[in-house]
């Protein structure tokens, strides 16, 4: 993947639990503790060696500046998370992530894709952009650091 002129190109690498430190440091970075989104890093180390889990590294200029945690099961594939850190957002890592998700999707014969998202943040947007639609909600779902609870929404699009 290339990026616009003058820019570091960008890059989609395979990644395993040898680059968990990155994805902790981007985690870190890219979500807010109040919200209650981001995974320990015993959970992803955990759900690394699962059937059907990859993992999705973004780089600009070789360095971390993003990722994705999908998995699949039978012809469904789930975004369990993606985070690009502040400083690259709008350089279309986002997009480019999601994208691979969603032809990662297809390789591995997958029809239908799932994610969830809490209601308000941002990225609901760049999900419409790429045909996701909201189907359901659940109340009360993440629980920020202060105890504040906040809704997800479960989105889908066909693959």
């Amino acid at each position: 993947m290339s990026s616009a002129p003058g820019l570091a190109p960008l890059a989609l690498e395979p990644a395993g639990g040898e680059d968990l430190d990155a994805v902790m440091d981007v985690m870190t970075r890219a979500f807010d503790d109040q919200f209650g989104e981001a995974w320990t890093r015993a959970q992803c180390a955990g759900i690394l060696p699962m059937s059907g889990v990859w993992l999705t590294l973004a780089k600009l200029g070789g360095e971390p500046v993003g990722f994705s945690l999908m998995r699949h099961v039978a012809t469904e594939a789930e975004l369990l998370l993606i985070a690009v850190a502040p400083e690259a957002r709008g350089r279309g890592v986002g997009g480019a992530l999601l994208r691979h998700f969603v032809e990662s999707a297809r390789a591995r014969g997958c029809s239908r894709l799932l994610l969830e998202v809490r209601d308000g943040n941002d990225a609901v947007e760049l999900y419409g952009r790429h045909q996701f639609r909201i189907e359901g909600r659940r109340s009360k779902y993440y629980r920020g650091a202060d105890g504040r609870l906040f809704d997800a929404l479960t989105m889908s699009r066909d693959a």
